[in-house]
């Protein structure tokens, strides 16, 4: 929930003027404002603010639809990308650290439009605030945005942004644990390898090298792809921000942002928070990956 909400910090104080159509009644209009209120303090006053509006649950909401999703999402990207970087080395005869960036490029991207209807609705669910809940659930969110919507297509409201955010995303990620990994292995073997377990002859980074790197290439991908973050759960939310019909496209989300917030407190707003979460998160998925290649002898 605070993770999510962070991207979307940005914002005005409450407009003295008449209420916009689809934004939901003055209740739901005064506890978007309390949400957005709260999170001008910051991450840490977010993580106090939350449980005394929702109980501590509330930083939890959206986390099944998460769950559902992530799965298929983690799958989908590391098998892309093992079959991408073949076919880019055997049909292209593109080689070297370039192949890794567009492999995981076109791995992220393959994900996402898979799995992105699940991300709809979880940042639908995890926006919602108490008394005012517009869905009761995973399966009341995918009736309701299909009916009100516009059908299939209202699952991919902000896929424009996503696309264009995770391709960067997903191949400086790549690009740079592969990287490090090349690098630390050629100049460093005995310090920073050890024999794989599936192949003595393969050398694999240790454990806690491999969490470093992958925590190095989750951070720097997220500085580059953040803005489009922010671009994408803007747009997602549709009708539930106030100001929904100034930001119906990619380039006039950004540009609303841009025009009232400016870089560091509209674009990168709530990167810090990012930080915390995506940073563990992508050292433990490349670890993970890795261990799997050892375990499956794919080495």
């Amino acid at each position: 929930m605070a993770a999510a909400a962070a991207a979307l910090a940005a914002a005005d104080p409450p407009p003295a003027m008449p209420q916009a159509a689809g934004a939901g009644g003055p209740t739901a209009r005064r506890d978007f404002y309390w949400l957005r209120s709260f999170l001008a303090g910051g991450v840490f006053s977010a993580l106090r603010a939350v449980p005394q509006k929702e109980g501590y649950l509330g930083l939890y909401k959206g986390n099944g639809a998460m769950m559902i999703r992530i799965f298929p999402y983690g799958a989908i990207q590391f098998m892309a990308f093992e079959h991408y970087k073949t076919v880019i080395t055997t049909k292209l005869g593109v080689s070297g650290h370039v192949h890794r960036l567009m492999a995981g490029s076109m791995a992220g991207m393959t994900a996402v439009i898979c799995t992105y209807p699940l991300d709809m609705v979880r940042v639908r669910l995890a926006f919602q605030v108490k008394g005012e809940h517009t869905y009761t659930g995973i399966i009341h969110a995918f009736k309701t945005i299909y009916a009100k919507e516009g059908g299939f297509l209202g699952f991919y409201r902000g896929l424009m942004p996503t696309i264009l955010g995770m391709a960067p995303y997903a191949g400086v990620s790549f690009f740079t644990f592969g990287t490090l990994k090349s690098v630390g292995l050629s100049h460093a073997p005995t310090l920073l390898g050890r024999p794989s377990s599936d192949n003595p002859n393969v050398l694999v980074l240790k454990t806690h090298i491999n969490l470093l790197c992958g925590g190095v290439a989750g951070a720097i991908a997220q500085t580059i792809s953040y803005p489009f973050d922010v671009t994408r759960r803007r747009m997602q939310l549709g009708t539930v921000l106030p100001e929904f019909e100034k930001c119906l496209t990619m380039w006039e989300t950004m540009k609303y942002v841009y025009g009232h917030h400016g870089i560091r407190r509209g674009l990168y707003r709530g990167l810090s928070l990012n930080y915390i979460r995506c940073i563990p998160s992508q050292a433990v998925a490349f670890t993970t990956y890795e261990l799997m290649k050892q375990f499956f002898h794919l080495n």
